[in-house]
């Protein structure tokens, strides 16, 4: 596995059957992780119905991990009934942390990114345009540009802790 791509679900707390379809891991509002119905290994080579499509143009070779949040996500000042939880935020980076490590990926932009990050490398998929994650509200101070480099860094920190 060469990435790891962030997602939220715009979705409710908890996975969906569809969502665990799409997503290798999802995090729901407690902090739990739900394996999808993929494994991670299934996108070495993508083949129709048989992985987790995720990002449009950039499955293979990618790990998914959506938060189980933010259905009726407009901007910062209207999230919905469903706005990302610290507590689920912080496992979602520990996974991610534990996944870099397990794969041996490295946290960089190019490798650990957000699905909007994705799809403004990408402009030509249907990734582009997507907005998950642009805002994390237990983080608000935090600008869409921004999030990408936060989330690296809340992974690297995560990474560094389980090392010790």
């Amino acid at each position: 596995m060469k990435k790891i791509i962030i997602h939220w679900t715009a979705g409710v707390y908890y996975p969906t059957y569809y969502e665990k379809e799409h997503y290798h891991y999802l995090v729901d509002k407690d902090g739990n992780v739900h394996n999808g119905i993929f494994k991670p290994e299934d996108n070495e080579i993508c083949r129709f119905g048989k992985y987790a499509a995720h990002t449009g143009g950039g499955n293979t070779g990618s790990i998914g991990v959506a938060i189980c949040a933010m259905a009726g996500f407009k901007n910062k000042s209207s999230v919905g009934n469903y706005p990302i939880l610290k507590k689920q935020f912080e496992s979602a980076m520990a996974l991610c942390a534990k996944l870099s490590d397990k794969y041996n990926i490295p946290i960089t932009p190019q490798t650990v990114l957000t699905h909007y990050e994705f799809g403004k490398k990408n402009s030509k998929t249907t990734s582009a345009g997507k907005i998950d994650i642009i805002y994390i509200p237990s983080y608000s101070w935090v600008t869409p540009e921004e999030v990408g480099s936060f989330i690296r860094s809340k992974i690297k920190w995560y990474k560094q802790k389980f090392e010790a």
